[in-house]
């Protein structure tokens, strides 16, 4: 991509994501995304109403009457993106490709950070880790991640979610709020039963993280249109092969397989204490990351 079309597209970018991020999501980014980013401050008597899992056992033991933690928010987070740049991103049959939908909603959230003047990061990743953007402040920063973003070229194009979500644990010192951006288009198969497993990597970065996934997938993933045969590239192994979409039993099939990847995927999150939203290139990613907000406020 040339350097003119990189910077039209990022002031493009700019001007949409930004103006979602105050018009839409400022005051909702603020009150969801703000749980790890409270601070002890002191203790007082318990008041009716005060939540009983704020009482300091300690402290009531001591003076024979209950005491509750007194918190505050500090003053800034950090936000850590993980951006999946693998080859099955580069896909989209509909309006756009899954990776113009996980800029975007990336772009958007960076906007929203510096406006609660939180630190912003970012984690390129594939089956390995591409490119680590250490967290800073400020619209310079974020107009480098939106380039890096539009123009990044893998070294590899398969998908290992586990590896980058086992990075963030390892690099992130400090409590952190990260959003796996993401297709999901990775290895789960037996996660139940391995110590090593993505299950596994997600629940140890969820207690030490507030962790969100973002799944983006293109509809024709889950449906298949009855167009007669069609070839299809598999965009991470580069496996071809052709397909009947008008047999009934073909495109269940595949429709089958999709929601059972998705319902692995939700019995992941739902083990791993990991809020998620699943959103298709074709439907609006502002309506979706509107009630995942408003869940979490």
């Amino acid at each position: 991509m040339q350097t003119q079309d990189i910077i039209s597209k990022v002031r493009k970018i700019e001007i949409k994501t930004r103006r979602l991020s105050s018009n839409l999501f400022a005051g909702q980014y603020h009150s969801a995304f703000k749980g790890k980013g409270m601070a002890f401050s002191e203790v007082r008597e318990y008041q009716f109403g005060d939540d009983v899992r704020d009482i300091d056992w300690n402290v009531t033991a001591r003076f024979h009457k209950p005491f509750v933690k007194v918190f505050e928010e500090e003053r800034e987070l950090t936000v850590m993106l993980l951006v999946d740049v693998s080859g099955s991103l580069d896909f989209g049959t509909m309006s756009q490709l899954k990776k113009d939908m996980v800029t975007e909603i990336a772009a958007t959230l960076a906007f929203s950070a510096i406006q609660n003047n939180d630190k912003i990061g970012v984690v390129f990743f594939s089956d390995k880790i591409e490119k680590y953007i250490p967290p800073k402040k400020g619209r310079k920063h974020i107009l480098y991640i939106i380039r890096e973003m539009l123009d990044f070229k893998s070294e590899s194009r398969k998908t290992d979610v586990k590896q980058a979500v086992e990075f963030l644990t390892n690099v992130m010192k400090h409590s952190c709020t990260a959003f796996v951006l993401s297709d999901f288009y990775t290895k789960i198969d037996g996660y139940a039963d391995k110590k090593d497993s993505f299950n596994t990597a997600l629940t140890i970065a969820n207690r030490k993280h507030d962790v969100i996934a973002i799944q983006v997938y293109d509809a024709r993933m889950k449906e298949l249109p009855n167009v007669g045969l069609m070839r299809i590239v598999d965009a991470e192994s580069g496996r071809e092969m052709y397909i009947d979409t008008s047999s009934k039993r073909i495109r269940r099939m595949h429709h089958d397989s999709f929601m059972q990847h998705r319902a692995q995927l939700d019995d992941i999150f739902t083990k791993s204490n990991v809020d998620s939203i699943s959103i298709a290139t074709n439907e609006d990613y502002v309506k979706a990351m509107l009630m995942l907000f408003a869940k979490r406020a």
